[in-house]
C-alpha cells in the first residue's frame, strides 16, 4: 500500500470515533406513490432473477485495489457499514464515486463493480441502504426496497454522511455518484440533495422524473442509461425527463439502448447483455473522468 494509503486509513480510523447524526428530509406524497408503483414494477422485471454473482461479473481490474469494510455512518443510532475502495498505488486523493446499490442490496456483485470503478482511478465508497441485509429473492428484495421507499428520510441521511464522509475524511477533491435500478433513483436523489455540490451522477435505469420545480435547483452533470424495452422504467418517462432537462438548460447525456431491457448491465439477471453493457461502461468511464477528473493510471 502506498504512503497515502497508510495516512488515508488511520484517517479512516479516526472516523469512527466522530460518526454523528444530522437532521433529515422527504418527499412529496406523489413522489412516494411513483416509487411505490416503481417497487412493483421492479418485482415484475426481477420475478425470475437471481442475485447470485455469475462468471460474467469476473472482470480482471485495471490495477490492484484496497478494500475494507468500514462504518461511514451513523442512521438512527446505528452505524453504517460500507465497502470502501480504492487503488492500491495512490499517492494523493482522488475524486471520489459514491456507489448505491440495486434492489438487491450491498452484495458481492456491486462489491465487485465499486472496486472495477475504483480501479479506473477513484476512492469508492458503495454505501447501504438496506441497513446492513440483502435479498437472495424478488420477495425479499422488495421488502427491503418498500422500507426504504416508505420512509425514505434515513437513506437521505445515509447519503448524506456518505457525501460528507468521501469529502471531508477521504479528502476526495471531486464526488460522484452511480447506481442501479433502485440505486439509478437514489443517484439522482444523490444530486438533488447535493444540487451544487455533487460534480456528477450516473443514473443506470433508475425511476426519474420531469417535476421541474425538484430539477430546477440541479447544477449537477447528468448521464442517463436506460433500455428500450424496459417495461419498468419506460421509454416514455425518460423521454420525459429528458424534455424537462432541456426546458431547465441542464447538463445531460441520456442514453437509450435498442434491443435490450431493464437491468441490461447486470450479469447476474436475466436481461443481462454484454455488448451493451461493455458499450454503456465505456461511457460511464468518460462521463467520470470529463467531470471528475483522470484518475491516473
Amino acid at each position: 500500500m502506498s504512503m497515502f494509503g497508510k495516512r488515508l486509513a488511520i484517517a479512516l480510523l479516526a472516523w469512527f470515533a466522530l460518526l454523528g447524526l444530522a437532521a433529515c428530509g422527504g418527499g412529496t406524497e406523489s413522489q412516494e406513490e411513483a416509487a411505490r408503483n416503481n417497487v412493483d414494477a421492479m418485482s415484475r422485471e426481477h420475478a425470475n432473477d437471481t442475485a447470485t454473482p455469475s462468471p460474467a461479473a469476473d472482470i480482471a481490474l485495471e490495477r490492484a485495489v484496497v478494500t475494507e469494510r468500514l462504518p461511514y455512518a451513523e442512521v438512527n443510532e446505528e452505524l453504517v457499514y460500507g465497502h470502501f475502495v480504492f487503488p492500491a498505488d495512490m499517492v494523493e486523493p482522488l475524486p471520489a464515486v459514491i456507489v448505491i446499490h440495486e434492489w438487491w442490496g450491498l452484495n458481492e456483485g456491486v462489491e465487485a463493480m465499486a472496486d472495477r470503478i475504483a480501479a479506473e482511478g477513484y476512492i469508492v465508497l458503495a454505501v447501504d441502504l438496506f441497513g446492513g441485509k440483502s435479498a437472495a429473492t424478488p420477495a425479499e428484495a422488495r421488502e427491503l426496497m418498500m422500507r426504504v421507499v416508505e420512509n425514505p428520510e434515513p437513506a437521505n441521511e445515509n447519503l448524506r454522511q456518505a457525501y460528507d464522509f468521501v469529502k471531508n475524511t477521504a479528502g476526495a477533491p471531486r464526488i460522484g455518484s452511480l447506481g442501479w435500478c433502485f440505486g439509478g433513483s437514489w443517484s439522482l436523489n444523490t444530486a438533488l440533495l447535493f444540487p451544487d455540490e455533487l460534480d456528477a451522477a450516473v443514473i443506470y435505469y433508475g425511476q426519474v422524473t420531469n417535476d421541474e420545480e425538484r430539477l430546477r435547483p440541479l447544477n449537477v452533470p447528468l448521464l442517463g442509461i436506460f433500455a428500450a424495452d424496459d417495461s419498468g422504467i419506460r421509454v416514455e418517462s425518460v423521454r420525459e425527463f429528458e424534455a424537462a432537462l432541456e426546458r431547465l438548460r441542464k447538463d445531460y447525456d441520456i442514453r437509450i439502448f435498442d434491443g435490450v431491457g431493464h437491468a441490461f448491465a447486470n450479469p447476474t439477471g436475466n436481461n443481462y447483455d454484454a455488448e451493451s453493457a461493455h458499450e454503456a461502461w465505456g461511457l460511464v468511464v468518460e462521463f467520470l473522468r470529463s467531470n471528475l477528473g483522470a484518475g491516473g493510471t
